[in-house]
């Protein structure tokens, strides 16, 4: 127990005895809350919804400042069979102070309606979300209020922007890996996670992969993932559902954003960037999302911030239920896990099960060719018919390539048979 879970027990323990009644988290304010507030608010969140939270921290800071991440969901201590992992991550670039603020209401508001709004309960009973609120602590703590432009507080304490410091699958990255990124990298490796989005400011727009082109031809237009039809349609999720950033192609001084969204090449490019590394290294679909023009504004404007996005943030989570999911198996039912699962007829890109032989695929309603592979076992392909707004279970059986199935099961193995008999009655 850390000193602040324990002067939180403490404390309690005081209000009880003196007869006080301890209520749940008090109301959030709508201010920037500096990082001793931000873990008095978690440890909080975590103390008083113990049967829905688990909070964790993923690693430290340059200046040794707990990466925390707070978890919710119905028996989030438990591995739940086929529940996705979702996950937020919030004030990458420390001066764009915004999503900081919507990561904490964010909690705050699932922790409240759990129980008493039937589709927030129904939605954290079926699904895993992990919260963290700064990847960048310390690039927070040293930028200014009140600062729309600039990159004081950008960077983290060593100097690197954490959003051009993941390996990049397309160009070669020489930027060493900092603390905080090889912390997420290692999460997203251990922890299966489906769906993602990080946030930013200086633009209001949902940015989708790629980032950056993977052809040194290309040098200009979008770059195109072979999932793009389900990354527009998340991150049209995510705009539509917000109350401006659909409604009009320039959000801020400058912009012009069709329905709110942009791939990312189109946009700019970049090199090292997360969500093109969530995407190719697990098959995390991650978007961007630029939440506010200005990056560092007065707190009077967070009441606002929080219920444009309040609804986009959830909308956003419920994907996670879309497309396919399922097991991969041998043909005992013993999991395989790391098995490779690709849509048939779309680039291959890195989409492996689970350590439980757990799979899900983001898909729009359709028709789909599944092809399962692992080594040491015969590829297996189903076909699958995607719905609206429901999820398609589709397990894979896969079966043991080579001798292990016996002569006669593969005509391949006729001719030694032939030799075998041949040789014993010589």
């Amino acid at each position: 127990m850390n000193t602040i879970q324990y002067l939180l027990r403490w404390n309690i323990v005081v209000m009880l005895l003196l007869g006080i009644t301890v209520s749940r988290v008090a109301s959030l304010d709508f201010s920037y809350h500096n990082q001793n507030q931000l873990e008095i608010f978690l440890h909080n969140a975590s103390f008083y919804y113990p049967d829905i939270t688990d909070l964790y921290s993923i690693g430290k800071s340059v200046h040794g400042v707990n990466l925390w991440v707070l978890a919710i969901g119905k028996d989030i201590k438990s591995h739940v069979p086929l529940r996705p992992n979702v996950k937020y991550i919030g004030n990458i670039h420390g001066n764009e102070a915004v999503s900081r603020e919507m990561m904490m209401h964010f909690i705050d508001y699932l922790l409240r309606s759990y129980g008493s709004n039937q589709t927030v309960t129904n939605f954290l009973n079926n699904t895993a979300v992990h919260v963290m609120v700064t990847m960048n602590p310390d690039g927070f703590n040293k930028s200014i209020l009140g600062m729309c432009d600039g990159y004081i507080g950008r960077d983290n304490a060593n100097g690197f922007d954490l959003n051009r410091n993941f390996p990049d699958f397309f160009k070669e990255n020489k930027s060493p890996v900092q603390l905080e990124t090889h912390a997420v990298i290692e999460w997203i490796h251990n922890q299966s996670f489906v769906l993602s989005a990080n946030f930013h400011g200086g633009a209001m727009v949902a940015n989708y992969p790629f980032d950056s082109y993977n052809s040194t031809s290309q040098t200009s237009g979008a770059s195109i993932s072979p999932d793009d039809d389900v990354f527009q349609h998340l991150a049209l999720t995510y705009t539509r559902s917000h109350a401006s950033m659909s409604l009009s192609p320039v959000t801020c001084p400058g912009d012009h954003f069709v329905n709110g969204i942009t791939n990312g090449a189109s946009w700019y490019t970049i090199i090292g960037g997360m969500q093109d590394y969530n995407y190719l290294s697990v098959g995390c679909m991650e978007i961007t999302i630029e939440m506010a023009c200005c990056k560092f504004p007065y707190p009077s404007q967070l009441p606002q911030f929080w219920q444009k996005n309040k609804d986009a943030l959830f909308n956003f989570l419920t994907r996670v239920h879309i497309g396919a999911k399922g097991f991969v198996t041998d043909e005992n039912n013993n999991p395989l896990p790391s098995a490779r699962v690709c849509v048939v007829g779309r680039e291959p890109v890195h989409f492996r099960t689970s350590k439980y032989g757990e799979y899900w695929r983001l898909l729009l309603p359709g028709s789909y060719t599944l092809q399962a592979e692992a080594n040491g076992y015969l590829t297996t392909t189903v076909s699958i018919v995607v719905h609206d707004g429901v999820i398609t279970r589709q397990d894979i059986k896969l079966m043991k390539s080579g001798f292990s199935k016996g002569f006669f099961n593969h005509a391949v193995h006729l001719p030694l048979l032939l030799l075998s008999l041949i040789m014993i009655f010589l």
